[in-house]
């Protein structure tokens, strides 16, 4: 929701702030009193054109700047994360539009800057603009199948989901086809070779950690004579005499005669050193064992050798082509046997995905189908609305329809599908195109609602359209600007009960010269002209009620606020509305 809006050096407004209703507020004003300046604010606001000749006279710049009152989960709060802004401290989203006198724009969200696609972005989640020279929403097409899906609801969401999921699929079996089948001479190179690798290593057959194993073996046996020579002297360290030496005395001798004094001593304190020198002589002995039992051990074998050696080299050859240890072979091997998996080029295997694709695209002929009924008959329901609400709007001969018809391929359309004998496009939205038609009078075309309609026509047409997709519109603010040109009477004030009611459901800011509108009205805005003492005419914006706002309707009643007449016309416009919001005003309050 817009809660607030300040301007700036924008053509006859040199400043103004516009503190918006939750409701219905109505901005009136004498003609060139700068009205429109409050839309063209918008319009820079939502990252439209910037245009120097917009810039007041004797103004370096101007500036336009919105406070949003956002949804911490709205898309609106979505765009302005994704751009880094940050919220003010209340809770709401400052953005900000300026332009100066050379034509350059500058766009800031939340105090980041930002490029105007980011404000543009932020306008579509929260403003709706409806004008005579608009390019308007709703005159896109794919915002017109939207608006038809929101209508419908769940006839058309349950089935369009479904669509969905059918497609996803089909379209991933399709590319991965037509991948499969491009590419078939590649993969089947890149086969060939991951094949080959497989067969030598499955040949080979190593074992995790066989290369480190045999490295220590290898370095064992090569070492034999210097090995025997470092474990002989320790075991003759350790235990004493050997043949080449009978009467050297070892480690476990001299333990056992330092036990033997020790254990012969009076002083209490030796005798304990005794027992230590016990668990000494127990390790040396087992120290001497296993060195005796590593010399036994320990034979040159120069066969083994050479059969270590052999398969060392024969690992070599798998490390340098394909990881750098046996670890990384197997892996490598694993990651092999799975990609050879996934890239079956045989015919069976073309065959089989044609024929899911095949199925697949059966499915979704079903669901398209269904989605295209569901579509139709919602269509119906929308078209009789929006010409029923036209024939309150000044438009009684008027006829309002939605047209839905295939999207017909091209002969080159890779998501195309057959549905009763037509080839069409199986877009994400489904195979329909949705158009919005407006017959202006009996026995005449059926147009598309922009050619179709004059400027304050299609306003009229917009603002029914909105009154029938109040409930289903996600967009929380609507703007109406001369909504009512060209009608007068009776069609004036259900054009002001039309926005009231609107109101109840959406934040709803209309620019109008007409009283009957104005007088439904939660807040009533009134742009004042004046000359400046710098001899430039300004105007200022400001909030009327009570006395004020009847002199303001009796003014709109063709210059008629100096006279009783005028006046109590006024009070009785404003009577009547109170009369009918509150009968009314149980119905959906807006928020806010």
């Amino acid at each position: 929701m817009l809660a607030e809006m300040h301007i700036q050096g924008l053509g006859v407004i040199d400043g103004a702030t516009l503190e918006l209703h939750p409701g219905l507020t109505v901005v009136t004003g004498e003609t060139g009193a700068g009205k429109t300046m409050v839309v063209t604010g918008l319009h820079l606001l939502s990252g439209g054109r910037a245009d120097s000749s917009r810039v007041r006279n004797g103004a370096s710049r101007a500036v336009v700047e919105g406070r949003f009152a956002v949804e911490l989960d709205s898309g609106a709060a979505g765009v302005a994360g994704e751009a880094g802004a940050e919220p003010d401290d209340d809770g709401s989203l400052i953005a900000v539009r300026s332009v100066n006198a050379q034509g350059r724009s500058r766009a800031h969200l939340g105090g980041r800057s930002v490029p105007n696609t980011v404000l543009s972005e932020l306008a579509d989640q929260v403003l709706a603009v409806h004008g005579q020279n608009d390019q308007l929403r709703l005159l896109r097409t794919g915002e017109q199948r939207s608006a038809l899906d929101r209508f419908a609801g769940a006839a058309v969401e349950q089935p369009l989901a479904e669509y969905r999921r059918v497609r996803a699929e089909w379209i991933e079996v399709v590319r991965e086809l037509a991948d499969r089948r491009k590419r078939s001479r590649e993969l089947e190179r890149e086969a060939d070779l991951l094949r080959h690798g497989l067969s030598e290593i499955e040949t080979a057959a190593p074992q995790p950690g066989e290369d480190a194993e045999l490295t220590e073996r290898a370095r064992r046996l090569s070492d034999i004579d210097q090995l025997r020579e470092v474990a002989t002297g320790a075991l003759a360290s350790v235990s004493g005499a050997t043949e080449e030496d009978p009467d050297s005395t070892g480690a476990v001798t001299l333990v056992g005669q330092a036990r033997r004094l020790l254990g012969s001593a009076e002083d209490p304190r030796l005798r304990e050193l005794e027992g230590r020198l016990a668990e000494a002589a127990a390790v040396l002995s087992d120290v001497g064992a296993d060195l005796s039992a590593y010399l036994e051990d320990l034979q040159a074998d120069p066969a083994e050798l050479e059969r270590i050696l052999a398969r060392q080299a024969e690992l070599k050859q798998l490390t340098r082509k394909y990881a750098e240890d046996v670890d990384g072979v197997l892996a490598w091997a694993e990651q092999a046997r799975a990609r050879l998996g996934g890239m079956d080029t045989s015919e069976e295997a073309l065959a089989e995905l044609a024929a899911q694709r095949d199925r697949l695209a059966e499915q979704l002929v079903e669901h398209a189908r269904a989605l295209t009924e569901a579509r139709v008959e919602a269509a119906g329901r929308l078209a009789k609305a929006v010409t029923d609400e036209l024939a309150g709007l000044a438009m009684a001969q008027a006829e309002f329809d939605v047209s839905v018809t295939p999207n017909r391929a091209s002969s080159s359309d890779s998501e195309a599908i057959t549905l009763d004998g037509e080839s069409v496009h199986a877009g994400p939205d489904g195979v329909d195109d949705v158009e919005m038609l407006l017959r202006s009078h009996p026995g005449g075309p059926a147009l598309p609602i922009h050619k179709g309609a004059s400027g304050g026509e299609l306003s009229r047409v917009m603002l029914g359209l909105e009154v029938v997709l109040a409930d289903a519109d996600t967009v929380p603010t609507l703007v109406f600007d001369e909504v009512d040109a060209g009608v007068g009477g009776r069609a004036a004030v259900e054009i002001g009960r039309r926005l009231a009611r609107l109101s109840r459901s959406h934040q709803v800011l209309v620019v109008t010269h007409l009283p009957q509108v104005a007088a439904y009205a939660d807040r009533h805005l009134v742009v004042d002209k004046a000359a400046g003492t710098t001899g430039f005419t300004h105007s200022d914006v400001r909030v009327v009620a009570d006395e004020q706002r009847v002199s303001e309707l009796a003014r709109m009643l063709a210059g008629l606020d100096s006279t009783e007449t005028g006046r109590a016309h006024a009070e009785e416009l404003l009577a009547v509305a109170d009369r009918y919001k509150a009968e009314h005003a149980s119905e959906q309050p807006p928020e806010g």
